[in-house]
């Protein structure tokens, strides 16, 4: 199964399909001759349901827990983000239609509940330690010291021939 088939068909990135999928509905209801939801709130609920699938393809494609925690992250913001947009349109006179605005909040509820697991299945031990200190794995801090750095390395000690060149004369 290719890596794309495999992306699909997992259901945290479905439901963020159908959380796409019933922004772009509840867009279509709010009315065009609203220019600040139009400017505001339309633009930024497409741009974060945007950004969901996008971040977890992103991490599934990661391997390391640090990359993984940041498209997280990201995740996270964006869904909350959408989340309170949606509901503040409940309160628009001009929206006719608001069971699509609780369709979404209830749809993002679900994504919140396969995104806890999806987190804890992340590898904390496949790292690379992030200097800024945010998503280290727990019990690594970004004042440790890198275990890969300024390690006394000389490529030239693998292949240092020479000394093998006198052995074999005596």
């Amino acid at each position: 199964m290719s890596k794309r088939d495999e992306l699909e068909q997992f259901p945290l990135y479905q439901k963020a399909e159908q959380i796409f999928k019933i922004t772009q509905g509840i867009v279509e209801i709010i009315p065009a001759d609203n220019q600040f939801l139009q400017e505001t709130t339309v633009r930024f609920m497409l741009e974060d349901a945007m950004i969901i699938p996008a971040k977890i393809a992103g991490a599934h494609r990661a391997d390391f827990y640090d990359l993984k925690m940041e498209n997280a992250t990201i995740i996270r913001k964006a869904a909350r983000d959408l989340y309170v947009h949606a509901g503040s349109l409940r309160f628009e006179e001009d929206i006719q239609d608001k069971d699509y605005i609780n369709l979404l909040r209830d749809e993002i509820d679900e994504f919140r509940l396969l995104f806890i697991d999806w987190v804890a299945s992340f590898d904390v031990w496949n790292y690379i330690k992030d200097d800024w200190g945010l998503f280290n794995p727990p019990g690594v801090s970004a004042h440790d010291k890198d275990p890969n750095y300024n390690i006394d390395y000389n490529p030239e000690d693998l292949f240092d021939f020479e000394d093998d060149d006198e052995n074999d004369d005596e």
